[in-house]
């Protein structure tokens, strides 16, 4: 797909948007974790959160261009941001986050296949989704996941369904493998034992966006 619009002004674009909404979404990851209206994010968080964004907004740019699908990962990079922070802090992915980035991707990628004809991406991006949902909530049946990372699969299933089936198992994949690294740091380190709890959902990020990395631009 060649873009209309050229994709220099975008990124800068996608840094200024980091750098207005990165210190709200801090600020927001705090608030959700302690469940408190008041709370502020500390400069170092706000700054942190800000970057990161930065860098997610611009690799949506880069994946997409100048089309609707980009908005469904852009708003999944800004939902990333604060479910990590949260999920690291209290083991709990808010469902006031994952329900809106699912309904912004959806519709984002519905108008892609309406403008651009990528039907049969959509088909199994909702398929993937399923499909990933549905192992997620098998294994949360069997005390593996909490509902929250059953939610978050689904998410990650639509979006990288959208990319493709080797996308999606290389995302999983990657989120098991990062997952597993960490808790061997930690029980390392001494600061968890082989029974401690470990947050799922930041590894299954990192894992979604080095899955997203390595595939490139989207057709």
């Amino acid at each position: 797909m060649v873009d209309v619009l050229p994709r220099g002004p975008l990124l800068a674009l996608a840094v200024l948007i980091a750098a207005a909404t990165g210190p709200l979404l801090a600020r927001t990851a705090v608030r959700l974790a302690r469940r408190d209206a008041t709370p502020r994010a500390t400069p170092a968080r706000a700054l942190g959160t800000a970057a990161v964004l930065a860098g997610l907004l611009c690799g949506a740019v880069l994946l997409g261009g100048d089309r609707p699908a980009t908005l469904a990962y852009a708003w999944a990079g800004g939902a990333a941001v604060v479910l990590a922070q949260v999920d690291l802090a209290v083991h709990r992915l808010p469902d006031r986050v994952t329900y809106p980035a699912a309904a912004v991707a959806g519709a984002a990628l519905l108008a892609d296949a309406g403008l651009l004809g990528t039907w049969p991406a959509l088909l199994r991006a909702l398929l993937a989704a399923a499909v990933a949902g549905g192992i997620a909530l098998l294994a949360a049946l069997g005390a593996g996941l909490g509902l929250g990372d059953v939610k978050l699969l689904a998410l990650l299933g639509l979006l990288l369904g959208w990319a493709g089936w080797g996308v999606l198992l290389a995302g999983v994949f990657l989120g098991l493998l990062a997952g597993a690294a960490a808790s061997l740091l930690l029980v390392a380190t001494r600061r968890a034992g082989w029974r401690t709890p470990v947050p799922f959902g930041p590894p299954l990020l990192l894992g979604a966006v080095l899955a997203l990395l390595v595939e490139g631009p989207l057709a």
